[in-house]
């Protein structure tokens, strides 16, 4: 079997700058927090605006951060003190939006980055949202169903006596370490406290379907990156500068991270006949140059809680250097900032999609955009789940699935269109061909639909701009975020200002 110590290293897009070759672990420590990371990355595409100091600042500082703590008896009796965060980054649209996680490594910088982030985020796709971003420092593992039902209704009942939680002030969605059962919860503990908004249902988002979630909404924010990239293997100038062929077809993949949105994005991958060569987690990666089948390797994680020894795979027990593996296609769906100063001279990917946060520091964005890599930004390519929230939003506003007003007229009306043209042509179609061709959209569809729609025009924005600023992905997608923004401040104007 193949070992990483023989996977040959190629240099696939130019040489490595000789500053990069050996990083000290003080630079890699001394890389700035994910917070300033951003702040880095908006500065950089503020230049290309010809927008007032003033007006920027605005744009780029949190308006409002909110820190709480409660108190949880343990299952040894004992009395946890936890603490929970809610940013607001922007108030230009209402409500705001961003997800809830549940981790040990939130603090108030990370949930202020990510909330900044979630403006331009939904500025790029344009829905209609400011950013926010919360979260709850605990490991949810160490804890029980009972206990994290209580720590999620506690922080959310704060929220609501805060007013940080409402469908037009804020409306959170799931995140690393939530899921729809804690949506559920929030959305049950705010109808508590607000018995008569008739649009309670709508203060939150990535519920189940059982409690006013919508379809599609698990599986949007893999999809959305692997539209994202799909579009991205269609560009001329991208195709030049990667040597890549168009589509998805024959690609190797590389995913870091196998949480809702790695797993997904690897599905969509597979589907599309795709080759996952590699797959990494915290505990351990595993290696395949013939492709990793990402069911199998799903099922196999459950059972043993990491990928080391699954069948016909190389170990990695360093899940790092997975990312330095030879690839066409690198997709960082863990954390922020993993790729850095440290590494990133030896990442040997052609494409960078970032469907996590922050995943890449501001040096090493520099670096590897100057060596010819494509990095498609995370502000675009993991938007999925946002736009899958906005659709459940405003379904849980109009009190209607997608679908039901109009379904059944369509198929009516491709029937009578259909026997026209049977009867006109003399040819029957049989009842599955026929079935295929009458299909009227369930709601899946018109979710699926209005997700591709919004991914291209948004890559296509990100491309254009791109190209008459002469400037990187990132930096353009930003540029039209804030330039959306802008406008939204000059139509309306500012209050007190």
């Amino acid at each position: 079997m193949q070992t990483l110590a023989r996977l040959s290293r190629t240099n696939i897009v130019g040489r490595s700058m000789r500053q990069y070759s050996s990083v000290s672990q003080q630079e890699i420590d001394n890389e700035p927090r994910f917070l300033e990371c951003f702040k880095t990355f908006f500065d950089k595409a503020a230049g290309l605006t010809n927008l007032k100091p003033g007006v920027l600042n605005n744009m780029k500082e949190c308006n409002v951060a909110l820190r709480v703590e409660f108190p949880i008896k343990n299952e040894h009796g004992d009395v946890d003190i936890i603490a929970g965060y809610r940013a607001q980054h922007s108030h230009h649209r209402l409500p705001c939006k961003g997800g809830i996680r549940f981790s040990e490594e939130v603090d108030l910088q990370e949930v202020m980055a990510l909330a900044s982030l979630m403006t331009y985020k939904c500025a790029v796709v344009d829905v209609p949202f400011g950013g926010a971003k919360g979260g709850v420092r605990i490991d949810p593992k160490k804890y029980t169903i009972a206990q994290r039902e209580k720590i999620t209704r506690a922080y959310t009942l704060l929220l609501c006596q805060k007013n940080f939680i409402g469908p037009g002030v804020d409306v959170p969605a799931p995140d690393m370490g939530t899921g729809e059962q804690e949506m559920s919860w929030i959305r049950d503990t705010y109808q508590a406290f607000n018995t008569n908004d008739v649009d309670s249902m709508a203060c939150v988002t990535g519920k189940p379907i059982s409690s006013g979630g919508i379809r599609g909404r698990t599986e949007a924010t893999g999809l959305g990156v692997f539209y994202g990239i799909r579009e991205f293997l269609s560009y001329e100038e991208v195709l030049k500068k990667t040597g890549l062929t168009p589509g998805i077809k024959g690609k190797k993949i590389i995913i870091q991270g196998f949480g809702n949105v790695g797993y997904w994005a690897g599905k969509f991958f597979e589907q599309a006949g795709a080759k996952i060569i590699a797959v990494a987690e915290h505990n351990g990666a595993v290696f395949n140059p013939e492709g990793l089948n990402i069911d199998a390797l799903n099922k196999y994680k459950l059972q043993h809680g990491s990928f080391i020894d699954f069948p016909g795979a190389t170990n990695i027990h360093d899940s790092v250097k997975a990312l330095e593996i030879p690839c066409d296609i690198l997709i960082p769906a863990a954390l922020e900032k993993q790729i850095h100063v440290g590494n990133c001279a030896d990442i040997q990917a052609k494409i960078i999609g970032e469907a996590a946060n922050g995943p890449m520091t501001p040096r090493a964005d520099d670096f590897l955009n100057a060596r010819g890599h494509i990095i498609i930004p995370d502000l675009l390519l993991n938007a999925g789940g946002v736009t899958v929230s906005y659709f459940e939003w405003l379904k849980n506003l109009s009190h209607v699935r997608f679908g039901r007003l109009n379904k059944k007229w369509e198929e009516s009306s491709k029937k009578l269109l259909l026997e026209f043209v049977e009867n006109t042509v003399g040819k029957k179609l049989s009842d599955a061909e026929r079935g295929l061709v009458i299909h009227g959209a369930d709601e899946i569809d018109i979710v699926r639909s209005g997700l591709d729609d919004t991914m291209t025009n948004a890559c296509a924005e990100t491309r254009k701009t791109a190209i008459e600023k002469n400037t990187d992905y990132r930096s353009a997608a930003l540029y039209n975020a804030i330039m959306k923004i802008k406008a939204v401040y000059e139509s309306s104007g500012n209050v007190f200002s």
